[in-house]
């Protein structure tokens, strides 16, 4: 690749309709409690990563589907706007995916996720094989079908095409999908269910929250990054953030990759919502520069 020139990032992931009420604090189980608001914003990790990898300059085409419902329309359109390529887009009849978030007052959150048109995309077309061949970087997770996730990285290997996966949510793999993984970018929860096969994996990047991030390479290469300091209102959406900002700059360095990525994650806490709260490539150069 060019080196002046932007990186290619193929995104194959959900992408879903978030439904997010904020409250004090998360019901206990069989509790009934007041939520102070509600909103929509267009989500779903390979959506909101696609949409941090090309806010952080990157060229960005997403591989998946919405169904034929209105917020699959709303849903294609976030990603047209963010600059993403959406020509391969698929729509399928039926409801698009959502998911269900409840944000409590100090930020955290949990999430029910229905896959609707994302458990659709059980198959790649050679349109779809071409463009991953055709990128520099592929970069997975695990909300549509675990078969295509294989296929898409099996592919992507063949083909020269780096691979990323961010293994959420949390399930086994078969390792035969490990060994086509070049870089993994997991939480510590991911860590720790996936610490023997992320010995194998030659780049792995770790988010902290408010502690940072780390990096360890399978040459013996080990860094940390400190978080930056902001105040947090809602964590969804930080580790997309993060990841699809790492992707973006990994043809940088590791190094720098992880930096940002690291700006980025933490500025996504700082506002509400999955997409919406993704920073612009300005945002996270100036919080850089403030550091």
């Amino acid at each position: 690749m060019d080196s002046s020139a932007a990186p290619t990032v193929v995104v194959l992931g959900s992408v879903n309709m978030d439904l997010i009420t904020t409250t004090d604090r998360r019901p206990e189980p069989g509790e009934t409690i007041l939520g102070s608001s509600f909103t929509t914003v267009p989500g779903g990790k390979g959506a909101n990563q696609a949409i941090a990898a090309a806010r952080s300059g990157a060229l960005v085409r997403f591989l998946g589907a919405v169904g034929n419902d209105d917020f699959g329309t709303t849903l294609r359109a976030t990603l047209d706007d963010a600059g993403v390529d959406t020509s391969l887009l698929r729509t399928v009849d039926g409801p698009s995916g959502v998911a269900a978030i409840v944000v409590d007052g100090t930020g955290e959150n949990s999430i029910i996720v229905v896959a609707g048109a994302n458990g659709r995309v059980t198959e790649l077309t050679a349109d779809e094989l071409t463009a991953i061949a055709d990128a520099d970087l592929l970069l997975c997770q695990l909300e549509i079908p675990l078969g295509t996730v294989a296929a898409a990285a099996r592919h992507a290997r063949a083909s020269g095409t780096t691979v990323a996966l961010n293994p959420s949510p949390v399930r086994p793999l078969p390792a035969d999908l490990w060994a086509d993984i070049d870089i993994a970018v997991v939480n510590s929860a991911e860590a720790q269910r996936y610490s023997v096969e992320l010995d194998h994996v030659p780049h792995v990047v770790r988010t902290l929250g408010s502690e940072g991030a780390s990096y360890r390479a399978d040459d013996g290469t080990e860094f940390a990054v400190a978080g930056l300091a902001v105040s947090v209102v809602d964590t969804t959406g930080a580790g997309d953030a993060f990841t699809g900002a790492l992707c973006a700059k990994w043809c940088d360095s590791p190094g720098v990759s992880v930096i940002w990525a690291n700006a980025a994650g933490a500025l996504a806490t700082a506002k509400l919502g999955a997409s919406s709260s993704i920073p612009h490539l300005e945002e996270i150069t100036a919080a850089l520069l403030d550091e």
